[in-house]
């Protein structure tokens, strides 16, 4: 059996916690993150090729 200080240390903990969640809350309308820019690629655009050799033998 747990010695009494220490059980009545679990209940306080136990309150305070239920007297945490009890409180009530307000949630603030925040604004919407602006829309993210799409980079759209061209068909003109300059596009490299690499080619890696393996020393395929």
């Amino acid at each position: 059996m747990l010695p009494p200080f220490i059980i009545e240390q679990i209940r306080k903990r136990e309150e305070e916690a239920r007297h945490r969640s009890e409180q009530p809350r307000l949630e603030l309308p925040l604004p919407m993150p602006p829309p993210r820019v799409r980079r759209e690629l061209d068909d003109e655009s300059e596009r490299g090729v690499v080619i890696v050799d393996l020393g395929s033998s």
